[in-house]
């Protein structure tokens, strides 16, 4: 069987379509970040309620945040203070807090399409 794009499947004679926003883990983060510093296992669980992702793979988030960390959004230090052994606590920056707003402006203009093009559809039903 040959596969569309990967925001459409068609199976067992249905489509199965999924409305995603490519890389919507990156706002996700900058924004859990944004609402309080955090330790990655804490992200991983707050993660799902922004992305509709049942499960986020911690070696992508690690990966995505050490990115993000090298582009200067994020940084990060140890944090000793909680129990057990130490962990790297991250929080976003001044530039992370400014990509942020773009993302939200972007967001807001493809909610804007989106609406549009729900309005067209259901007014020709």
């Amino acid at each position: 069987m040959r596969h569309g794009p990967r925001n459409r499947r068609h199976h067992g004679g249905h489509w199965r379509v999924f409305a995603r926003v490519e890389r919507f883990t990156e706002p996700a983060l900058l924004l859990l970040l944004r609402e309080r510093p955090a330790h990655g296992y804490d992200l991983l669980e707050r993660l799902p309620e922004l992305t509709g992702e049942q499960r986020v793979e911690m070696g992508n988030l690690y990966r995505l945040l050490r990115a993000l960390e090298e582009e200067g959004l994020v940084v990060s230090e140890w944090d000793e203070t909680s129990p057990g052994p130490a962990k790297r606590r991250y929080a976003i920056t001044a530039q992370g807090r400014l990509l942020l707003e773009q993302w939200v402006d972007a967001l807001r203009h493809s909610q804007s399409r989106t609406e549009r093009f729900l309005e067209r559809y259901e007014e020709r039903r």
